[in-house]
């Protein structure tokens, strides 16, 4: 496995790049927007494609990079079901599987320091966001923090096995690893015997708010422009016009979203299924979406949210499949709109 551990010194967060293989696909846990540049720099050394950028939470502290590397490389942007953020490609939940190539991260949703943080177990190690540190845990003072929510988060990570390794989102000490076991022993923080305890403990820090708070909120908040030009450019269908399309002989309906979001949220009737994954393939010379597009049919394309759908009706278009459309909104569009699912 491929694995890198990036560091900003002005926020102190660590991002972490995970591939199965030189030449494969990569993701990112928690960029940084002032790094994007070094993050791609990095995967053009490496070989690597990035596919998935996954933020544990709503950060305060920094801007995250997610919107520009999606802009920049088309990748899919991540986040929580819980989290406020208005427009991300693919949300995770408890119990779900976040994959690549080659490589799967078990999603465990930890509250506590925010109300939309979460963690992610990859084998051997797990990344903890701001849930916990080394030798710390996140504060739980805003953005709907809750210390006893995060107690019980935090006894979740520890019933991990002990030689886990813990990789944090953030160390101010210069730390960059640690083990659940060292966690139980040397964390002062989980020293509390009960969630009262420990509550009490955080009441008690008053710490400053993070100084990139009033700008990083807002901007991490607002992040789905790019369905905007896409509309612009009257490439996009609303989903109540989209509910008049569908059957139609002319319109080939194209399903982007990965087979586990299928599962969970259902599928829009008659649709094929084309992982956005796939795409590239499909709107070549040969593939599916290319030859359906080549036949005289319209390509609807659509998502969960409509960021990928967007994203895939330009690079249809730069293709020269003009017909290409898409569901603004994407599946949560279309379930709001009454439209039916299977």
């Amino acid at each position: 496995m491929i694995f890198r551990q990036l560091f900003d010194s002005v926020s102190s967060t660590y991002s972490y790049v995970l591939a199965s293989r030189r030449g494969g696909e990569a993701l990112i846990i928690d960029p940084v927007l002032e790094k994007v540049d070094r993050y791609l720099k990095l995967m053009e050394e490496l070989d690597l494609k990035l596919v998935k950028a996954v933020d544990t939470h709503l950060h305060a502290d920094h801007i995250t990079g997610l919107g520009a590397l999606r802009d920049r490389t088309h990748c899919v942007t991540v986040m929580g079901d819980e989290s406020k953020v208005d427009v991300v490609s693919m949300r995770i939940a408890e119990g779900d599987r976040l994959t690549i190539e080659g490589l799967s991260l078990d999603v465990l949703y930890t509250p506590g320091h925010t109300d939309d943080s979460y963690s992610f177990v990859a084998g051997d190690r797990v990344f903890t966001g701001d849930t916990l540190l080394i030798r710390g845990t996140g504060r739980t003072d805003f953005q709907n923090g809750d210390a006893r929510a995060q107690w019980e988060s935090l006894q979740r990570l520890l019933r991990l096995p002990e030689e886990t390794l813990v990789y944090p989102g953030h160390d101010y000490k210069g730390d960059t690893v640690s083990t659940i076991a060292e966690e139980k022993r040397f964390n002062p923080r989980l020293k509390a015997r009960d969630a009262d305890e420990y509550a009490a403990l955080m009441a008690s820090l008053n710490l400053p708010n993070p100084k990139m708070m009033d700008v990083a909120v807002p901007a991490n908040i607002h992040q789905g422009l790019h369905q905007e030009e896409v509309a612009r450019r009257g490439w996009a269908f609303s989903a109540e016009e989209a509910k008049a399309l569908i059957g139609r002989a002319g319109v080939a309906l194209i399903d982007l979203r990965e087979k586990g979001e299928r599962e969970r949220k259902g599928a829009i009737p008659g649709s094929l299924h084309a992982p956005y994954a796939d795409l590239m393939d499909n709107i070549d010379k040969g593939g599916l979406i290319h030859e359906l597009a080549m036949s005289g049919k319209t390509i609807l394309f659509y998502c969960a949210f409509g960021e990928r759908s967007a994203m895939a009706v330009q690079a249809a278009q730069d293709k020269g499949l003009t017909s290409a459309r898409h569901i603004e909104g994407g599946m949560a569009a279309w379930t709001k709109a009454g439209g039916e699912r299977r």
